[in-house]
């Protein structure tokens, strides 16, 4: 088996060492047999290469043409456990790792229960959503995570994260950072749970609406609430207009996602103290507050701009591409790079650093990728 047979970009090499797991406990063992003993870097020393890959939904990897000489975890375990409501009422709701994310926010839908539906669309697992405090439409995993049961490779015992725990932020987390430091994966997820609102069934209001674009598809004004089937209905239609909805036929939804974060950028400079956003974003640039996931505080020191903005003002519109052009961005939406049918991970890695490239020319700021890059780096 190729590894592009198990991603989303549908690139990667062969597969040398496939063990598909699909119950907890054969994740556990798979987990226990092959501990993390890599000690984590000294500062200015290069991570230790991935040890051990693991694979669930594959739609945040980008994967070597040379593949992965080590074992590979496919990811398959299935189950949902419906709760009943905790202290605050909240629903409580806990999804194994490998069950789909999509599936599991439409089953969230059905039943009344509202705090995922802005979610909806987005491809991959359950146990791949903390790692990147995945979220869309003014909504992030952080706004009802509750736990994340998982294991921890360096000790080889399971574990329970808390919100206080996890070091939510934009796009990334504790799971996320350890594996940045470290080179290689120390927290596998296990389960999470969530604490959904009770909506007394799905054509019930949901929770304030908070994305503009968002709030026009639906025809409503900002922190107005609808009903939470309304709400997937609309977050679906926004995802496909964009090719971020998989379709096999549709070569704008082979890929990765956005594959850029969008740029945080500090506003406090040295003996200037703090600027203003004026004074670090290109003119005419739009400028987001970076606000606490647990809070809700906007970080006065930072702001936060758009990759896709910065992709298309240097000069790299939708369709564009390099060399054969088997790899383009996609002709829907400048965030993602997409596999025209033919592309290699080298052709992707290729486009990817033009554009970086071309945007730090530009503007000054270097966009950093958004998926886990194996067997490479940009």
């Amino acid at each position: 088996m190729r590894l592009s047979d198990l991603t989303t970009l549908r690139v990667g090499g062969p597969v040398a060492d496939l063990r598909e797991v699909r119950s907890r406990a054969d994740l556990a063992d798979f987990v226990r047999e092959h501990p993390l003993t890599a000690d984590v870097p000294d500062e200015g020393e290069a991570p230790v290469s991935p040890d051990v890959l693991f694979v669930a939904g594959g739609s945040n990897l980008l994967i070597a043409d040379e593949g992965f000489a080590g074992p590979v975890c496919l990811i398959r375990t299935r189950g949902i456990e419906w709760g009943g409501p905790d202290a605050e009422g909240r629903i409580r709701v806990t999804a194994e790792a490998g069950e789909d994310w999509d599936g599991f926010v439409a089953a969230t839908v059905a039943r009344g229960l509202s705090g995922l539906e802005a979610l909806s669309g987005i491809p991959g697992s359950v146990g791949a959503t903390p790692v990147q405090n995945v979220g869309a439409y003014g909504a992030e995993v952080a706004d009802s995570l509750v736990e994340v049961r998982a294991l921890d490779r360096a000790t080889g015992e399971e574990t329970v994260l808390l919100p206080a725990d996890m070091g939510f932020g934009y796009r990334t987390s504790l799971l996320k950072r350890s594996a940045g430091e470290l080179g290689a994966v120390r927290y596998v997820v296990l389960a999470v749970t969530f604490a959904l609102a009770a909506a007394d069934g799905a054509e019930a209001p949901t929770a304030p609406v908070r994305y503009t674009q968002l709030a026009r598809a639906l025809g409503v004004d900002l922190g107005d609430r609808v009903p939470i089937d309304e709400v997937r209905a609309a977050v679906l239609d926004l995802r496909a207009s964009k090719g971020m909805v998989l379709d096999a036929d549709d070569h704008d939804t082979w890929s990765a996602g956005s594959f850029f974060t969008n740029p945080i950028l500090s506003l406090v400079d040295g003996p200037a103290g703090r600027v203003d956003a004026t004074a670090v974003l290109p003119a005419d640039a739009p400028a987001y507050p970076v606000t606490d996931p647990v809070t809700g505080a906007a970080d006065p020191d930072v702001v936060k701009t758009s990759a896709a903005w910065l992709i298309e003002h240097a000069g790299f519109g939708r369709g564009f591409s390099v060399g054969e052009g088997r790899a383009s961005l996609s002709t829907k939406h400048t965030l993602a790079l997409t596999n025209r049918g033919e592309a290699t991970a080298a052709d992707v890695a290729a486009l990817a650093r033009r554009i970086r490239a071309g945007v730090a020319e530009r503007f000054g700021i270097t966009l950093v990728p958004e998926p886990n890059l194996v067997g490479f780096t940009l």
